[in-house]
């Protein structure tokens, strides 16, 4: 009889998606991205200032948050990468081909914040030739987008 409390694929990288998360720089909000290929971990990454770039967290000043910037507005006025665009960067081209990429939010609260992905992210997913996206939705509800590689 099969282990009911083993979680699924899906289940244990995004868990670990949320693990990266930690690691993020933002005063706002905390994200993870795991780029994973035959389940095995190719790239991970979370938002945060650019390589040499002072972090929120160190700077405490948010610019979005002083100026009630909504989510999803004026992504300019951020010093963040985004938690899948440095996963990419970090990734290696070749095993990123066909790969899932799984991505998970927070609220600086702790609670689940809609991990969608941008629409610059979603371009840059699609030029990684990542076949399929799986976040967390504002309510910490599974979600897929499947792209099709040419």
């Amino acid at each position: 009889m099969a282990n009911q409390s083993r979680p699924s694929w899906d289940e244990y990288f995004l868990e670990i998606a949320g693990i990266v998360a930690k690691r993020s720089t933002c005063l706002r909000r905390n994200y993870g991205a795991v780029i994973v290929k035959d389940n095995i971990i190719v790239s991970t990454g979370y938002n945060g200032a650019a390589r040499g770039e002072p972090n929120c967290i160190d700077t405490m000043e948010c610019v979005r948050e002083k100026y009630n910037v909504p989510k999803g507005e004026r992504y300019e006025l951020c010093v963040a990468v985004h938690a899948e665009q440095n996963a990419i960067i970090a990734g290696d081209p070749v095993k990123m081909q066909g790969a899932t990429i799984y991505i998970a939010g927070f609220e600086r609260s702790g609670g689940p914040a809609s991990a969608e992905p941008c629409l610059l992210c979603r371009r840059m997913i699609k030029n990684a030739l990542i076949k399929r996206v799986v976040y967390l939705d504002e309510n910490g509800k599974k979600k897929n987008i499947r792209f099709e590689l040419v």
